[in-house]
């Protein structure tokens, strides 16, 4: 009777083990799977505020490329109709401004030595040279876009310069692989018809006293950096993502003052050649503006130009490059108001429908990616829900 007793209390006892390891292991998965829970619910909203923080340097980055584009081409005409007349000079403006990018670079340094990362480049060789190569195709782009001004009227410039969307479009197929949806292909649809619109009334806007063969050197040449500035832009996404390196918005900016830095060095080979750099104090003398304001709005327009530059490397770096070509095209009407309000150019019927035709791709664009980006959502959150209770 003894020996039962003493063998049911030590069966019990080994229950009773049993059973509490089983109780602690259970316990133990229940607060694994909760810290899972924790985890990726924590994960989830670092992702969600990561992707807003973009979305707002994306329109930080638009606002830049878009003042950039309205009051660049604005000075710039301001240079040649009140006498301006050195082509490269102009060219030179529109990257010469490259040195303000040395003020975000030195804030982006200041905070690494902080973290104990003293170096003071991190572009590595191979995205150096491309940056170069770049820029000396920025600078010769430079050169034809500054013809075009200088020879065409803004609604005939403006027509070619729209062509550059879809040169972007189709290098950026090409180059990046750049995926289309029916909503950018519609936005990039109308916003080349609202630039196409711009020049059907172009002989009314034509320059008095000019040649049909300076008039034509304008014409192809615009198109020709159109087409070279459709190729840019692709090409700086694709140094993106061939650099082989972290890409960070640090490393951008640093590519994008290598570009800019090229591009002023080959203007300024260009300036040398034709003589620009003892012409100017002479051209400044004789400015209809006089010789104070033509320095003003050399300055401004090298200050803003170079808006254009780092607007459009923010928006590649945040978006795409077929989204900052984008940008720019709805640009090109908004130049037209500002045309005829400060140039009191004549604000034709072609140019209103042109407008209407690009508000309409940009917000085409816009609920294209708004229904991207809820759909993605969407699609997480699913995701996430099966992981949960998996």
């Amino acid at each position: 009777m003894r020996q039962l007793y003493s063998g049911a209390k030590v069966q019990n006892a080994i229950g009773e083990s049993d059973f509490g390891h089983i109780f602690n292991f259970a316990r133990s998965l229940l607060n694994l799977n909760q810290e899972r829970e924790t985890d990726q619910i924590h994960q989830l909203e670092e992702d969600k505020t990561t992707a807003a923080m973009k979305r707002v340097y994306l329109i930080i980055n638009c606002i830049i490329l878009a003042v950039g584009s309205c009051g660049g081409p604005l000075l710039m005409r301001l240079y040649f109709l009140r006498g301006g007349k050195r082509i490269w000079f102009s060219s030179w403006l529109q990257t010469g401004g490259w040195p303000i990018t040395l003020i975000p670079l030195l804030v982006s340094y200041t905070r690494r030595r902080r973290t104990g990362d003293r170096a003071i480049v991190l572009m590595r060789p191979r995205v150096f040279f491309a940056a170069a190569a770049l820029g000396a195709v920025t600078g010769l782009d430079d050169y034809m876009y500054a013809n075009g001004v200088a020879r065409l009227p803004v609604s005939t410039s403006s027509l070619i310069l729209a062509t550059q969307l879809a040169f972007t479009a189709a290098f950026a197929f090409v180059l990046v692989r750049q995926r289309f949806t029916a909503y950018s292909v519609n936005a990039v649809v109308q916003l080349t018809l609202g630039a196409v619109v711009l020049g059907l009334h172009t002989d009314g806007d034509r320059p008095e006293g000019e040649t049909n063969r300076e008039y034509l050197i304008g014409f192809f040449l615009t198109l020709i950096a159109a087409a070279l500035y459709g190729l840019i832009l692709p090409a700086i996404e694709l140094t993106y993502k061939r650099a082989m390196q972290p890409l960070t918005f640090t490393l951008a900016l640093e590519i994008q003052l290598v570009l800019c830095f090229f591009a002023t060095a080959f203007c300024t080979v260009g300036m040398i050649v034709n003589n620009d750099f003892q012409a100017i104090p002479r051209e400044a003398k004789e400015y209809e503006l006089g010789e104070t304001r033509y320095y003003v709005v050399v300055f401004c327009s090298a200050i803003v130009l170079q808006g254009v530059f780092l607007g459009a490397i923010g928006v590649i770096y945040y978006s795409s490059s077929l989204f900052s070509g984008i940008v720019i095209s709805i640009m090109l009407p908004v130049t037209e108001l500002l045309a005829v309000i400060f140039f009191h150019e004549r604000f034709q019927a072609e140019k209103g429908i042109s407008l209407f035709l690009s508000i309409w791709g940009f917000i085409s664009y816009f609920y294209g990616d708004f229904k991207h980006n809820t759909d993605t959502n969407t699609n997480e959150n699913y995701v996430y829900l099966d992981q949960c209770f998996s």
